[in-house]
Protein backbone atom coordinates (compact mmCIF):
# COMPACT_ATOMS: atom_id res chain seq x y z
CA UNK A 1 0.00 0.00 0.00
CA UNK A 2 1.32 3.45 -0.97
CA UNK A 3 0.53 6.50 1.17
CA UNK A 4 -0.74 9.13 -1.29
CA UNK A 5 0.62 12.41 0.09
CA UNK A 6 -0.78 14.44 -2.82
CA UNK A 7 -4.35 13.84 -1.64
CA UNK A 8 -3.86 16.13 1.35
CA UNK A 9 -1.35 18.56 -0.18
CA UNK A 10 -1.07 18.95 -3.96
CA UNK A 11 1.81 21.42 -3.50
CA UNK A 12 4.27 18.83 -2.17
CA UNK A 13 6.92 18.43 -4.86
CA UNK A 14 9.07 15.73 -3.27
CA UNK A 15 9.31 13.26 -0.41
CA UNK A 16 11.63 10.58 0.88
CA UNK A 17 10.30 7.06 0.46
CA UNK A 18 11.23 3.40 0.69
CA UNK A 19 11.04 1.05 -2.28
CA UNK A 20 8.47 -1.63 -1.39
CA UNK A 21 8.38 -3.53 -4.70
CA UNK A 22 9.81 -3.55 -8.23
CA UNK A 23 7.50 -5.34 -10.67
CA UNK A 24 6.51 -5.28 -14.32
CA UNK A 25 3.94 -2.62 -13.31
CA UNK A 26 6.65 -0.28 -12.06
CA UNK A 27 8.43 0.80 -8.88
CA UNK A 28 6.18 0.83 -5.82
CA UNK A 29 7.04 3.15 -2.92
CA UNK A 30 5.64 3.20 0.61
CA UNK A 31 4.69 6.88 0.14
CA UNK A 32 4.68 9.27 -2.80
CA UNK A 33 3.88 12.72 -4.16
CA UNK A 34 3.26 11.25 -7.65
CA UNK A 35 -0.36 11.28 -8.80
CA UNK A 36 -1.37 8.14 -10.76
CA UNK A 37 -3.48 8.31 -13.92
CA UNK A 38 -7.13 8.43 -12.90
CA UNK A 39 -10.32 10.44 -13.00
CA UNK A 40 -9.33 11.76 -16.41
CA UNK A 41 -6.11 13.33 -15.08
CA UNK A 42 -2.75 12.26 -16.50
CA UNK A 43 -0.21 10.58 -14.22
CA UNK A 44 2.76 12.55 -12.94
CA UNK A 45 6.29 12.40 -14.31
CA UNK A 46 9.56 13.26 -12.55
CA UNK A 47 12.53 11.48 -11.05
CA UNK A 48 13.52 9.16 -8.23
CA UNK A 49 16.75 10.42 -6.65
CA UNK A 50 18.89 7.49 -5.56
CA UNK A 51 21.16 7.42 -2.53
CA UNK A 52 24.26 8.00 -4.66
CA UNK A 53 22.74 11.10 -6.27
CA UNK A 54 21.78 9.51 -9.56
CA UNK A 55 18.36 10.24 -11.04
CA UNK A 56 15.96 7.59 -12.28
CA UNK A 57 13.51 9.25 -14.72
CA UNK A 58 9.82 8.43 -14.22
CA UNK A 59 7.78 8.79 -17.41
CA UNK A 60 4.34 7.90 -16.03
CA UNK A 61 2.51 6.93 -12.85
CA UNK A 62 -0.28 4.35 -12.66
CA UNK A 63 -2.43 2.63 -10.07
CA UNK A 64 -1.36 -0.89 -9.22
CA UNK A 65 -3.44 -3.91 -10.17
CA UNK A 66 -3.93 -7.36 -8.73
CA UNK A 67 -3.40 -10.53 -10.78
CA UNK A 68 -7.14 -10.45 -11.43
CA UNK A 69 -6.88 -6.97 -12.95
CA UNK A 70 -8.51 -5.12 -10.06
CA UNK A 71 -6.99 -1.87 -8.80
CA UNK A 72 -5.21 -2.12 -5.46
CA UNK A 73 -3.64 0.47 -3.11
CA UNK A 74 -0.21 0.49 -4.76
CA UNK A 75 1.04 3.42 -6.85
CA UNK A 76 3.46 2.36 -9.58
CA UNK A 77 6.20 4.70 -10.83
CA UNK A 78 7.13 3.81 -14.39
CA UNK A 79 10.61 4.36 -15.80
CA UNK A 80 11.14 3.94 -19.54
CA UNK A 81 10.27 0.34 -20.60
CA UNK A 82 13.87 -0.63 -21.38
CA UNK A 83 15.07 0.71 -18.03
CA UNK A 84 12.33 -1.09 -16.11
CA UNK A 85 13.22 -4.31 -17.94
CA UNK A 86 16.85 -3.83 -16.93
CA UNK A 87 15.91 -3.25 -13.30
CA UNK A 88 13.92 -6.48 -13.31
CA UNK A 89 16.81 -8.42 -14.81
CA UNK A 90 19.41 -8.59 -12.03
CA UNK A 91 22.04 -10.30 -14.20
CA UNK A 92 21.78 -7.71 -16.99
CA UNK A 93 20.75 -4.69 -14.95
CA UNK A 94 21.70 -1.05 -15.55
CA UNK A 95 24.92 0.50 -14.25
CA UNK A 96 23.17 1.11 -10.94
CA UNK A 97 20.97 -1.09 -8.80
CA UNK A 98 17.69 -0.43 -7.07
CA UNK A 99 16.33 -2.89 -4.55
CA UNK A 100 13.41 -3.31 -2.19
CA UNK A 101 14.20 -1.47 1.02
CA UNK A 102 16.26 1.27 -0.65
CA UNK A 103 15.52 4.89 0.28
CA UNK A 104 14.85 7.33 -2.56
CA UNK A 105 13.62 10.89 -2.97
CA UNK A 106 10.54 11.07 -5.19
CA UNK A 107 10.40 14.40 -7.02
CA UNK A 108 7.67 15.36 -9.49
CA UNK A 109 7.98 17.59 -12.54
CA UNK A 110 6.39 20.55 -10.77
CA UNK A 111 5.87 22.78 -13.83
CA UNK A 112 3.91 19.96 -15.51
CA UNK A 113 1.92 19.17 -12.35
CA UNK A 114 0.95 22.83 -11.90
CA UNK A 115 -0.50 22.92 -15.41
CA UNK A 116 -2.52 19.81 -14.59
CA UNK A 117 -3.78 21.43 -11.38
CA UNK A 118 -4.77 24.63 -13.22
CA UNK A 119 -6.62 22.67 -15.88
CA UNK A 120 -8.35 20.37 -13.38
CA UNK A 121 -9.72 23.24 -11.32
CA UNK A 122 -10.88 24.94 -14.53
CA UNK A 123 -12.91 21.86 -15.48
CA UNK A 124 -14.77 22.20 -12.18
CA UNK A 125 -15.52 25.85 -12.98
CA UNK A 126 -16.77 24.72 -16.38
CA UNK A 127 -19.17 22.32 -14.65
CA UNK A 128 -20.66 25.37 -12.92
CA UNK A 129 -21.09 27.24 -16.21
CA UNK A 130 -22.50 24.19 -18.01
CA UNK A 131 -24.70 22.40 -15.44
CA UNK A 132 -24.99 19.15 -17.38
CA UNK A 133 -23.70 15.65 -16.71
CA UNK A 134 -20.20 14.87 -17.97
CA UNK A 135 -19.71 11.72 -20.05
CA UNK A 136 -16.00 12.08 -20.80
CA UNK A 137 -12.97 13.91 -19.44
CA UNK A 138 -9.28 14.28 -20.23
CA UNK A 139 -6.82 16.49 -18.34
CA UNK A 140 -3.32 16.76 -19.78
CA UNK A 141 -0.50 19.30 -19.35
CA UNK A 142 -1.36 20.82 -22.75
CA UNK A 143 -5.16 20.89 -22.78
CA UNK A 144 -8.25 19.66 -21.01
CA UNK A 145 -11.60 18.60 -22.37
CA UNK A 146 -15.01 17.80 -20.97
CA UNK A 147 -17.79 16.04 -22.88
CA UNK A 148 -21.22 17.17 -21.74
CA UNK A 149 -24.36 15.09 -22.14
CA UNK A 150 -26.52 17.70 -23.86
CA UNK A 151 -28.06 18.72 -27.19
CA UNK A 152 -28.01 22.52 -26.88
CA UNK A 153 -25.30 24.60 -28.55
CA UNK A 154 -22.57 26.26 -26.48
CA UNK A 155 -20.92 29.64 -27.07
CA UNK A 156 -17.11 29.64 -26.96
CA UNK A 157 -16.70 33.35 -26.21
CA UNK A 158 -19.37 33.33 -23.50
CA UNK A 159 -17.76 30.38 -21.74
CA UNK A 160 -14.29 31.95 -21.94
CA UNK A 161 -15.67 35.16 -20.42
CA UNK A 162 -17.45 33.20 -17.71
CA UNK A 163 -14.28 31.34 -16.79
CA UNK A 164 -12.29 34.59 -16.66
CA UNK A 165 -14.82 36.05 -14.23
CA UNK A 166 -14.63 33.03 -11.92
CA UNK A 167 -10.82 32.97 -12.03
CA UNK A 168 -10.65 36.66 -11.13
CA UNK A 169 -13.10 36.16 -8.24
CA UNK A 170 -10.26 34.60 -6.19
CA UNK A 171 -12.40 31.70 -5.03
CA UNK A 172 -10.84 29.34 -2.47
CA UNK A 173 -10.53 25.69 -3.44
CA UNK A 174 -10.71 23.35 -0.46
CA UNK A 175 -10.34 19.61 0.05
CA UNK A 176 -12.92 17.86 2.21
CA UNK A 177 -14.66 14.53 2.61
CA UNK A 178 -18.11 13.05 2.95
CA UNK A 179 -19.30 9.60 3.91
CA UNK A 180 -20.74 7.05 1.51
CA UNK A 181 -24.11 7.60 3.15
CA UNK A 182 -23.92 11.38 2.69
CA UNK A 183 -23.15 10.93 -0.98
CA UNK A 184 -26.03 8.47 -1.35
CA UNK A 185 -28.32 11.17 0.04
CA UNK A 186 -26.95 13.74 -2.46
CA UNK A 187 -26.50 11.88 -5.77
CA UNK A 188 -26.56 15.20 -7.63
CA UNK A 189 -23.02 15.88 -6.37
CA UNK A 190 -21.69 13.32 -8.85
CA UNK A 191 -21.31 15.22 -12.13
CA UNK A 192 -19.71 12.40 -14.12
CA UNK A 193 -21.55 9.64 -15.95
CA UNK A 194 -18.33 7.76 -16.78
CA UNK A 195 -16.24 7.99 -13.58
CA UNK A 196 -17.76 7.13 -10.23
CA UNK A 197 -16.15 8.10 -6.90
CA UNK A 198 -14.47 5.21 -5.06
CA UNK A 199 -16.52 3.75 -2.24
CA UNK A 200 -15.82 1.29 0.51
CA UNK A 201 -13.36 3.19 2.68
CA UNK A 202 -16.16 5.09 4.42
CA UNK A 203 -14.85 8.52 3.33
CA UNK A 204 -14.98 10.07 -0.13
CA UNK A 205 -12.70 13.00 -0.97
CA UNK A 206 -14.41 16.17 -2.19
CA UNK A 207 -13.41 19.47 -3.79
CA UNK A 208 -15.28 22.66 -2.94
CA UNK A 209 -14.86 25.92 -4.88
CA UNK A 210 -16.16 29.05 -3.15
CA UNK A 211 -16.76 30.01 0.46
CA UNK A 212 -19.92 32.01 1.21
CA UNK A 213 -20.98 31.55 -2.41
CA UNK A 214 -20.69 27.92 -3.49
CA UNK A 215 -19.58 27.60 -7.11
CA UNK A 216 -18.83 23.88 -7.32
CA UNK A 217 -18.83 20.93 -4.94
CA UNK A 218 -18.24 17.36 -6.04
CA UNK A 219 -16.33 14.17 -5.24
CA UNK A 220 -12.85 14.29 -6.81
CA UNK A 221 -9.51 12.61 -6.20
CA UNK A 222 -7.43 14.88 -8.44
CA UNK A 223 -4.97 17.67 -7.71
CA UNK A 224 -6.10 21.31 -7.67
CA UNK A 225 -4.83 24.83 -7.10
CA UNK A 226 -5.76 26.45 -3.77
CA UNK A 227 -7.36 29.55 -5.28
CA UNK A 228 -8.88 30.19 -8.70
CA UNK A 229 -6.53 33.14 -9.33
CA UNK A 230 -3.71 30.60 -9.69
CA UNK A 231 -5.36 29.29 -12.86
CA UNK A 232 -4.39 32.42 -14.76
CA UNK A 233 -5.58 33.14 -18.28
CA UNK A 234 -7.60 30.20 -19.61
CA UNK A 235 -9.77 30.00 -22.69
CA UNK A 236 -12.13 27.71 -24.54
CA UNK A 237 -10.24 26.77 -27.69
CA UNK A 238 -12.86 24.58 -29.33
CA UNK A 239 -16.44 23.36 -29.01
CA UNK A 240 -17.37 20.24 -30.93
CA UNK A 241 -20.56 18.30 -31.51
CA UNK A 242 -19.30 14.76 -30.90
CA UNK A 243 -22.72 13.13 -31.22
CA UNK A 244 -26.39 14.02 -31.13
CA UNK A 245 -26.21 14.15 -27.34
CA UNK A 246 -22.59 15.16 -26.67
CA UNK A 247 -20.92 18.58 -26.77
CA UNK A 248 -17.15 18.65 -26.24
CA UNK A 249 -15.48 21.70 -24.71
CA UNK A 250 -11.68 21.95 -25.08
CA UNK A 251 -9.68 24.23 -22.78
CA UNK A 252 -6.27 25.82 -23.24
CA UNK A 253 -3.98 28.01 -21.18
CA UNK A 254 -2.99 31.37 -22.64
CA UNK A 255 0.76 31.78 -23.36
Amino acid sequence: MTQDLFRADAYLTECTATVSAITAQGIVLDRTVFYPLGGGQAGDTGVLMLADGRELPIVDTRKGKTEEGEFNDDICHLPAPDLLSALLNVEQGPDFQLAVGDTVTARIDWARRLRLMRFHTTTHLLCHLVPQLVNGCSITPDYARLDFNMTEALDKEALTAGLAKLVAAALPVTVGAITDQELDAQPELVKSMSVQPPRGSGRIRTIRIGDLTLVDYQPCGGTHVANTTEIGAVLVTKIEKKSATTRRVVLGLAP
